[in-house]
């Protein structure tokens, strides 16, 4: 249904080319890649302006909209970073992540800290794929494909990057 939207260049009732699931999904990948809470709205609305965009200039409705959302806020994020370079807090990043109604205990925000600066460690290549495939829930073909690199190299960017971060977290004794 939004193919067809976004092929005619039509919203939703509401105004959204993005579905509520899409939008959080856009929001997750954006806030994990590192951008501030009081940056997240931006991001979002690059991403249904994008999407708008395509669809305005005739172009095919990408395949699966919801990867295609998750790979544009993903490189929404590493320009976030070439820009403001990296002044955001780790704290911020961690807020933009909690959910009212699921409080974590002390334990888990040990954990997300490390995981946060551990991502925050990461070259730019290794973060994005670790996000795409872990925290977007992405297949490693279709980011291959969103990003426009082979398999294996996503598959390689992946275990470098998994490594690191476990590396890191038994450094700092955290698991």
């Amino acid at each position: 249904m939004l193919r067809r939207k976004a092929r005619r260049g039509q919203e939703d009732d509401h105004g959204d080319p993005l579905d509520a699931a899409q939008e959080r999904r856009v929001r997750a990948v954006l806030a994990l890649g590192g951008v501030p809470q009081t940056d997240l709205p931006d991001g979002v609305q690059q991403v249904r302006l994008r999407l708008l965009e395509r669809a305005a200039k005739g172009y095919e409705a990408p395949r699966d909209v919801s990867a295609w959302a998750a790979v544009v806020a993903s490189n929404l994020a590493m320009d976030w970073h070439r820009a403001k370079k990296r002044q955001e807090r780790i704290g911020e990043r961690l807020a933009s992540l909690r959910q009212l109604e699921h409080p974590s205990g002390e334990d888990t925000s040990v954990l997300s800290l490390a995981v946060a600066q551990g991502l925050d460690e990461l070259p730019d290549s290794q973060r994005q794929v670790l996000v795409l495939r872990f925290y977007a829930d992405l297949p490693v073909r279709s980011i291959a494909h969103e990003l426009g690199i082979p398999e294996g190299t996503v598959k390689s960017r992946l275990h470098t990057a998994v490594r690191a971060l476990r590396a890191r977290l038994h450094e700092d004794e955290v698991v």
